[in-house]
This record gives C-alpha cells, structure tokens and sequence, in this order.
C-alpha cells in the first residue's frame, strides 16, 4: 500500500494548492477555536469550486457536537472527519464511516482500547499536557512495536523533513501526517519545506517496499 501524506492545519487557498504541488494525498482544516490555526467553515466554504482537485479534505474536530461536524461537512464539503479531541467509540460510531480518530500517545498505556473505535484509520500523535495537537512534539516510536491496529495507522507528532524518513522506516505506518513541522508560522505553510517533507517520505516509503 502506498504512503498517504497529509498536510494539517492548512489555512488558506493558496496553500491548499501549495500542498497538491507538492505532492500530498491530503490537507487537514483545524476547526477547533483554540487553535492557533483554526479556520472558520464559513470561510472554507467561500473557496468552493476553487479547491484542489485531487486531495482529500479532512476537517479536524476537538470535542465538537455532532450538529457542528455535520454543518461544517456540509458548508465544507468533507472527505474525512478527523476527532482529535476525547470523543467515545460511540461517538466515532455516529459521525460514521468517514471519521479518523486521533489519540495522543506517551506510554504504551495510551494505546489500550483504540481498537474499540470503529474509524476509518487511527492517528496517533504526541501527548503534550493542555494540547491537542500541533505541538511539533514526537512521542517514542518504539511504543508502537507491539501493537496491532485493527485500522490503519497514521503517524503523526514532531514529524518534520528530516526526521519523516526514519518515523516510516521505523514505524512503516500507512500514512504520516504534519503541521508544525513544515511551517513559516503558525497556520502558514512552507512551500520548500512541504516539498521536502513529502519527497523524503515517499523516497523511505519506496525503499522499505
């Protein structure tokens, strides 16, 4: 299975086209007010028929109503619905197939009862205290050694150009997932950095097939 790269916390149209030039399967749009790279669905909306055409839209949620999830995925025209804060499997359940979920992960302990959620991939990024993300923290990848997803497993936390190569060589996940890591400034993207990052991704993905 080939690599899926997804480009978080994208913030404008110009770098959605940005991220496709580089060659990424996918962007993901922070809709959570705290964060310093939260974009508003109704803005979003304004850049219907302008979008890149070939990526996948994942918007990124934290602890929202299901109302919420499901006016945004309409406003946005949503591809995948990422839960990145504390929701239950039922939760998961009820947003349905599209949804991914994120777990933020320090020690092995964090990864008991991921399995019980019914999403289409599971995401596992650093477990930094009061953050949801975004952090450009890594946990320790060696965590991961036993265990056994029953969804396919994005790896994401501290990933940048110069470490990617070694998380998937490593890790061998099915996707692998930045925010920080390829940034000028919060919520504005490096055209260099993005490009960078998905090359020594795929270079490591290709090797290790």
């Amino acid at each position: 299975m080939a690599l899926a790269i997804k480009i978080c916390g994208v913030t404008t149209l110009e770098d959605a086209w940005m991220v496709q030039d580089a060659g990424a399967d996918a962007l993901g749009l922070v809709f959570y007010k705290k964060s310093s790279r939260y974009v508003a669905p109704e803005t979003v909306a304004q850049w219907a028929g302008r979008m890149p055409p070939l990526l996948t839209v994942v918007g990124l949620f934290v602890n929202a109503s299901l109302e919420e999830i499901r006016r945004a995925e309409f406003l946005c025209g949503l591809d995948r619905i990422q839960l990145h804060g504390d929701e239950a499997p039922e939760f998961c359940q009820a947003v349905g197939p599209r949804a991914i979920k994120a777990a933020r992960v320090a020690q092995a302990d964090d990864l008991l009862g991921l399995n019980r959620y019914p999403a289409r991939a599971l995401l596992l990024d650093a477990k930094v205290d009061g953050a949801y993300g975004g952090t450009g923290h890594a946990f320790d990848w060696d965590i991961l050694r036993r265990f056994e997803p029953d969804a396919p497993l994005i790896l994401a936390g501290g990933l940048n150009p110069d470490n990617v190569a070694e998380a998937v060589r490593r890790v061998q996940p099915h996707g692998v997932d930045v925010s920080s890591g390829v940034e000028a400034a919060p919520g504005r993207k490096d055209a260099e950095k993005t490009r960078r990052f998905v090359e020594n991704a795929r270079a490591a993905a290709v090797a290790g097939a």
